[in-house]
């Protein structure tokens, strides 16, 4: 019977996230403010922010896999958190050659000064922090679930208390590196300092990780987690009790074999998909955006068709696919935060206090504060249901959580009505759009990773996970694409799907309007979900 109090393994990765969050959501809050100041344009810019943050959430697929197979989650995370390390170093870097005489706030002054040491820093910073969080950020989330119990009721809001972690870091980071990184737009030494925080924040996430992570990552049996397959004690007693529950459904595993054209057909699906997507393209944004729709279209395939899972374990894993789709949709229009919210912030809201200016960094705050607030009393909340019975299942809550981006939408939409030219909009709108946004957060992104560990067979949990985040990079990719609709100043129509958007309140109306319809579509299939999910809540 599990107690009520929860295990120190989850404020160590608390600590851990929470220190790894701050050096990501650091350099985040600076990144496009940092292209456009020195490199690009506002759509350019918003591009690559798109490639960046969608690659980070496809790499986990990797980390996973190898975590599974051979290193186990503890090495992985180590490793990860050092390469990230080093890529915000490489960021400072950029940072410290770039050439002052093209920073401005409007973009480069002249496009033909070279800068090419400064952005081939940048972009190798980019690949190790792609790299690194491959390996870092799907084994950190499945540990937390490992301290558990597989039908441990506790599992809810102990990754809610987990994702507040996620936040306090991501609260802070804006406030210090934004503060440090942003300041005056002709000085790069700025954006260094900010970077330069971030890398310091990695270290501190990894040192805290290895002198720990002996004594508090255990099972409630004192068993050590995160350890190499052929050393791990619980995956050992994983594999003998999937095993066992395979017998009993008439399907020995051990005498299951996959063919090896299921492999390679994968492959060549994936390579036919990526030509079709490629069609068209015109940038290497548009290869890695076509790159990123075809791993996740063909993985799901490969590990659905393995025939060493049970009848109940496909249709769990289906669940777990079905929501993903729905969460591209959530992240797709959550994650303008980082490109189109932060340009429209700095550029068309009215930061004004009296005399002092907002830093449009701090914006990126308000999230991780509300989530630090509420996410105790969501924890709470759920729990309080738990007992009484009430508490709704996994996919209901995570239809909330998009019903409340798409209210969170239509609030910045009437807020914006009749912006025109360089008129600005009072900031209370933004706030009170990223409150709603952080609610709904809550109510979809800790509930998906308690599900996915949940309803993960053992031998595939780190994998899993790694197909829950690649649903973010995809949500990721098309963020981007989107963010390319704002409207500038000077009215420009931009046209999407055969409508012509061509001021701010169109542009977050079509948020508005794909968050309510998946969210109407996602309650709709919750009595199937809840069906395909076998008797797991």
């Amino acid at each position: 019977m599990s107690s009520s109090r929860h295990p120190k393994g989850l404020y160590l990765l608390f600590v851990t996230e929470m220190a790894e969050r701050f050096s990501y959501y650091g350099m985040r809050a600076l990144f496009v403010l940092y292209l456009v100041a020195a490199f690009f344009t506002n759509e350019r810019a918003s591009e690559i922010y798109g490639s960046y943050t969608g690659l980070v959430y496809l790499t986990p697929l990797l980390g996973g896999y190898i975590a599974d197979r051979y290193w186990g989650n503890r090495r992985s995370i180590i490793f990860g958190g050092l390469i990230m390390a080093v890529g915000q170093f490489m960021m400072f870097a950029s940072a410290c050659f770039v050439n002052q005489s093209i920073m401005t706030k409007n973009g480069p002054i002249d496009p033909n000064i070279d800068n090419g040491l400064s952005l081939f820093l940048m972009f190798t910073g980019l690949v190790c922090l792609i790299f690194g969080n491959g390996f870092f950020k799907p084994n950190i989330s499945t540990m937390v679930g490992d301290l558990y119990e597989k039908t441990d009721s506790r599992k809810d809001s102990a990754f809610t208390i987990f994702y507040m972690g996620i936040n306090v870091g991501a609260f802070i980071a804006p406030l210090i590196c934004g503060s440090v990184g942003e300041g005056d737009w002709t000085n790069p030494g700025n954006f260094k300092w900010g970077f330069f925080c971030a890398g310091v924040a990695m270290i501190v996430s990894i040192l805290v990780f290895w002198f720990f992570k002996d004594k508090y990552l255990k099972t409630p049996d004192g068993l050590q987690i995160g350890l190499p397959p052929a050393q791990s004690e619980l995956r050992h007693a994983k594999d003998e009790l999937a095993h066992q529950e395979a017998v009993a459904h008439h399907q020995d595993k051990e005498e299951v074999k996959n063919s090896p054209f299921r492999l390679w057909g994968c492959i060549l699906g994936a390579a036919v998909m990526f030509v079709l997507f490629s069609l068209g393209s015109e940038s290497f944004n548009d290869y890695i955006s076509a790159a990123i729709y075809a791993i996740s279209l063909a993985l799901p395939i490969f590990i659905i068709t393995d025939r060493g899972l049970t009848k109940d374990e496909k249709s769990r894993i289906g669940v777990i696919y079905i929501i993903a789709v729905f969460v591209i949709f959530f992240w797709s229009a959550f994650e303008q935060a980082g490109s189109s919210l932060t340009l429209f912030a700095d550029q068309q809201t009215d930061r004004t206090i009296g005399d002092w200016t907002m830093p449009t960094t701090w914006f990126q705050s308000i999230n991780p504060i509300v989530v630090v607030c509420f996410a105790p009393l969501m924890a709470m909340l759920w729990q309080f249901l738990a007992k009484k019975k009430l508490e709704p299942f996994s996919p209901a809550k995570q239809a909330i959580g998009l019903l409340l981006l798409s209210v969170g939408y239509i609030v910045i939409a009437f807020g914006t009505k009749g912006v025109e030219g360089n008129m600005k909009v009072s900031m209370w709108w933004l706030f009170a759009l990223y409150f709603l946004h952080t609610i709904g957060e809550l109510s979809l992104s800790p509930i998906g990773l308690s599900m996915v560990n949940k309803l993960s067979p053992a031998r595939l949990a780190s994998l899993l996970m790694g197909v829950w985040f690649m649903s973010n990079a995809a949500s990721n990719i098309m963020a981007g694409k989107l963010a390319t609709l704002l409207p500038g100043a000077n009215g420009e129509a931009k046209s999407f799907l055969g409508f012509e958007i061509s001021n701010l309140t169109e542009f977050f109306t079509l948020f508005a309007v794909m968050a309510g319809a998946a969210s109407i579509l996602l309650f709709a299939l919750c009595p199937l979900l809840k069906k395909m999910m076998k008797g797991v809540q």
